[in-house]
């Protein structure tokens, strides 16, 4: 059975912290000898069957000069936020080789490096969106739906520039080597299945359907979709991520045949005793049903307080007692 981990690069890591040391997250994303030995930091000590990318989902809306910082503690903060038509000027096209030439060399160094696949990844056109028109993270996203329902041709026009960024960051790091990637769709479990469907569906689709003749998987991921997981298979993913609030068949059923589903072990969890975590994921082992196409990984990211020991009892457990199938 495969397993990694959202966020298993980071702040859960000793050896992370020693690495990154202070200074700006999106200076220490333009080092490419950096960002590649925290890639490889969990690989080296999880056992994972995958590396993901240590990046951010803003870096291609910082690359383009949009005014987006990283804040510690705090996340993706836009000095100016997304508001009027007028402000679609400011949302030009990705150029992969000049605007981020240091994830394309990141890419490369870590393929030369890694004996696993790498997976690259991107924020979904309405996870973008909505750091961009709320400037911040939000609980409610009242003034992106807003925006959404009260002008949708700007709405759309928004959505579009967006997909095309999206598009072109995941493809170069597929040009770069980068053996799978992932849609992160972070925040579309606040929307009814119909506004997803009309309003941010057609582009998701645009992003991955864009990516079917690159050769690699293509996952699509949000947390609190339980919803709209049959939509977000619609829109063109090869595998489907589940967070923890929906048992793994209850997902399968909803997302139909033909796809493979990640998941879902609650990061929270993580937290307990050794033998709390292992029923855990025992359970998630047990909910897959040993049916083809599942991926083990946490319903959402690694939490900063996680023991990282814990994350490699739950690899070798997964390895020892997960049955992985064929295609689904």
């Amino acid at each position: 059975m495969p397993v990694w981990f959202m966020r298993q690069a980071g702040r859960a890591l000793p050896e992370y912290r020693q690495a990154r040391g202070e200074g700006r997250f999106l200076d220490a994303i333009a080092d490419p000898a950096l960002c590649a030995e925290i890639t490889l930091q969990p690989v080296r000590r999880y056992g994972v069957d995958a590396a993901v990318l240590f990046s951010d989902i803003v870096v291609p809306l910082a690359a383009i000069g949009f005014g987006v910082e990283i804040v510690p503690g705090t996340g993706p903060v836009v000095e100016s936020p997304f508001r009027r038509a007028a402000d679609l000027s400011r949302l030009r096209g990705l150029e992969a080789e000049a605007d981020i030439p240091y994830v394309i060399e990141t890419v490369r160094l870590l393929v030369r490096e890694l004996e696993v696949p790498l997976i690259g990844f991107a924020g979904a056109p309405y996870t973008l969106a909505s750091y961009l028109i709320e400037g911040g993270p939000s609980r409610d996203y009242a003034l992106t739906k807003s925006l959404m329902h009260a002008d949708p041709d700007l709405w759309m026009a928004l959505m579009d520039r967006l997909a095309d960024i999206s598009l072109a960051f995941l493809a170069a790091q597929v040009g770069a080597g980068a053996s799978a990637v992932q849609l992160f769709d972070s925040w579309a479990g606040g929307l009814s299945a119909a506004d997803y469907e009309r309003f941010v569906m057609p582009a998701s689709r645009k992003v991955l359907s864009g990516l079917a003749g690159a050769g690699v998987p293509r996952i699509h991921f949000g947390v609190g979709n339980g919803e709209l997981l049959g939509l977000m298979g619609e829109a063109g993913a090869d595998v489907v991520g589940v967070d923890w609030r929906v048992p793994l068949a209850e997902a399968r059923r909803r997302i139909g045949p033909g796809r493979a589903v990640q998941g879902n072990l609650d990061p929270a969890l993580c937290l307990a005793p050794w033998d709390v975590v292992a029923g855990a994921t025992r359970r998630v082992l047990a909910d897959a049903g040993g049916q083809p196409g599942h991926v083990f990984n946490l319903g959402h990211g690694v939490l900063p307080a996680t023991d990282p020991d814990i994350l490699t009892r739950v690899v070798d457990l997964v390895h020892a007692e997960g049955r992985a199938g064929g295609a689904p």
